[in-house]
């Protein structure tokens, strides 16, 4: 589904890494394990097509797409801080993706009302999200990466800021869920339970590359 090949990524004269490369099969929830500004969340920016890579390839389906725009790679992201829009429900954050592909409103509601069961959320369509507890608000920034159906998910230190028993109980949810969906993911993340929690295979980010990152990413983390 994902590979990622020989990435080498600078950022001014800093190498945050170097000749990359990462294979993810279709169907896998792979978890990539290292510390905190190792370069993690730097990589999944330059697969998402948010930044560039200064060398190196990234084929999706055997398709080359190191140049294609962000908006046309079918990817999918979670961000650390969920990035849901304060001023829409719920319901229209789940549904955002699917009005940028012009779904008709009633395929919306009912893609709409598919997830939120999904992630036991139902009911919840006219909630604000500002009025969400942390875990409800990672629960619907995860609801509205998927419903457009990407090929591959990127998630970015998911259940970041949780309390340990919530934490815990997310992992175990998430994990279920992307295998329910059968959704390809990519999970980054510098605990070790989590990763074994949450994924099917765990992949050292220091076992990418042919030497260990020079330097840490900074504010690009």
């Amino acid at each position: 589904m994902l590979e990622v090949r020989e990435l080498t990524m600078r950022f001014e004269q800093r190498v945050l890494f170097t000749q990359a490369s990462l294979t993810v099969a279709d169907g896998e929830i792979v978890a990539l394990l290292g510390p905190s500004g190792s370069g993690k969340s730097t990589l999944l920016k330059v697969i998402a097509g948010l930044l560039d890579p200064d060398e190196g390839r990234i084929l999706l389906g055997n398709v080359d797409i190191t140049t294609v725009p962000t908006h046309r790679r079918d990817i999918g992201m979670v961000f650390q801080n969920e990035q849901l829009f304060p001023h829409r429900t719920v319901a229209q954050n789940i549904e955002f993706g699917l009005r940028m592909r012009r779904w008709n409103s009633q395929r919306r509601a009912e893609r709409v009302t598919e997830l939120l069961e999904l992630i036991g959320m139902s009911g919840f369509e006219r909630r604000r999200v500002t009025d969400l507890s942390g875990g409800e608000a990672k629960r619907v920034a995860l609801a509205r990466t998927l419903a457009p159906s990407p090929r591959i998910v990127l998630l970015d230190e998911p259940l970041t800021g949780l309390d340990r028993e919530l934490h815990d109980q997310l992992a175990r949810d998430l994990h279920q869920l992307l295998r329910t969906t059968a959704t390809t993911a990519l999970v980054v993340t510098h605990d070790r339970d989590e990763a074994a929690v949450l994924a099917t295979r765990v992949v050292a980010f220091a076992d990418l590359t042919p030497r260990l990152p020079l330097a840490e990413a900074g504010d690009l983390r």
